[in-house]
């Protein structure tokens, strides 16, 4: 692959990851990514490869950003878990102490953890609704706090794919005061030097890549292979659009239409599920900090990164919404069988498509990894799990 274009750093002892990217391009499976990994506080890879356009007429670019769906759920929780360092929230508070209007529908004794690890059940609105209503924040948080939840709050737990982020989001503008892109942009992004962006301002679109998906030579051709078959089958079964999946995934129907996720209202609006623009470089960044200074800022103390990491779900319990056993902690996603990462005590957010990013505590490892061509899948992307994989056996020749 000596034409593939790469740039970026990769110190001494982290070339496996380099390799990985090379191996993701080699078997087809990329157009463009970054990748970027910190250990022990350090930046020891950051790279970009590949094209922005599936014909390879537009390098990748080192500034590049990406939309990249789910992951953002982790940058939110860790606002959130900011406003509980500084005393602003509690965990084990009932939501309804800082947002009084959520108690409506018997939902006044949900507490903060309830709510993040997804055991509120409120994993979809009950109308149909218009998009305006969707992009806008208060239409859509007082839609959600005059629902009665769908099963008896932590009895079960299922995906809260987008409506996560307005619950969560809402938490901390009601102690904050900011909305949750602002409070992204002044507390996290802006003192890490790093670019997150939850509405995303006008003046940058033009350096967001387009998804690609399902177009083009990604098209199947020919009939339908049996594989193929069992793939389309098993994901009707789990997000078909009467299945708790598919009504999380598309709020009953309200969130539906192709290149959604490229429209520029989209892009601009609040949606802190799933509308977070970053990198890789980015995204590795934040998880560094919740262990380490990283541009002399630590996001978090280890007591409240502790709290924050915490499995809230009980193990092996199926997802209500994803139907196999899911782990959540305080808004991240925790390891499982699921999303393995890099093994126990990882602990981050996957997106759809193949995003991911997260910190392993003990290995003092945290990953970043965003990319343009979308995979048919919620998690497991081949392509991560190789990065992943690379970065693990660096981390563990280097200590």
């Amino acid at each position: 692959m000596s034409s593939l274009p790469i740039s970026g750093t990769c110190v001494a002892g982290w070339e496996q990851v380099r390799d990985a990217v090379h191996t993701n391009f080699a078997a087809g499976e990329e157009v463009g990514c970054s990748v970027a990994v910190y250990h022990k506080g350090q930046l020891v890879v950051d790279l970009v490869a590949g094209w922005a356009d599936r014909t390879k007429t537009k390098e990748y670019a080192a500034d590049a950003l990406q939309l990249v769906f789910s992951t953002t759920k982790g940058v939110t929780a860790t606002a959130v878990a900011m406003c509980v360092e500084r005393g602003l929230l509690s965990y084990s508070q009932p939501v309804a102490h800082y947002w009084p209007e959520f108690a409506q529908q018997g939902k006044g004794n949900i507490t903060v953890a309830q709510l993040l690890s997804h055991q509120a059940g409120l994993y979809t609105v009950e109308r149909h609704m218009e998009m305006e209503e969707i992009l806008h924040w208060n239409t859509i948080t007082a839609e959600l706090a005059g629902m009665a939840p769908l099963w008896e709050p932590g009895t079960a737990h299922g995906y809260h794919a987008l409506t996560y982020g307005w619950l969560a989001g809402e938490l901390i503008r009601r102690v904050d005061g900011r909305g949750v892109g602002q409070f992204i942009q002044e507390e996290i992004a802006s003192p890490l030097g790093v670019e997150i962006y939850v509405g995303l301002p006008e003046a940058l679109e033009h350096r967001v890549v387009p998804l690609l998906m399902g177009q083009g030579h990604d098209k199947p051709k020919g009939p339908e292979t049996e594989e193929a078959k069992k793939t389309r089958e098993l994901l009707e079964k789990f997000i078909g659009p009467d299945t708790p999946g598919g009504k999380a995934l598309s709020l009953s129907g309200s969130w539906t239409g192709e290149g959604l996720m490229n429209r520029s209202d989209v892009l601009r609006a609040e949606i802190p599920a799933a509308n977070g623009v970053t990198n890789a470089r980015s995204l590795a960044a934040m998880y560094a900090a919740l262990q380490h200074p990283v541009n002399g800022v630590q996001l978090l103390s280890s007591s409240t990164r502790d709290a924050a990491f915490a499995i809230q779900t009980p193990k092996n319990e199926p997802d209500t919404c994803l139907i196999g056993p899911t782990s959540f902690a305080m808004g991240y996603m925790a390891a499982s069988e699921f999303t393995p990462y890099v093994g126990e005590g990882s602990c981050g957010h996957p997106g759809f498509g193949g995003s991911v990013a997260f910190l392993q505590p003990h290995r003092e490892l945290a990953f970043g990894y965003a990319m343009n061509k979308l995979a048919n899948n919620i998690v497991g992307d081949s392509r991560a799990k190789t990065l992943m994989d690379a970065a693990a056996r660096c981390a563990d020749s280097l200590s």
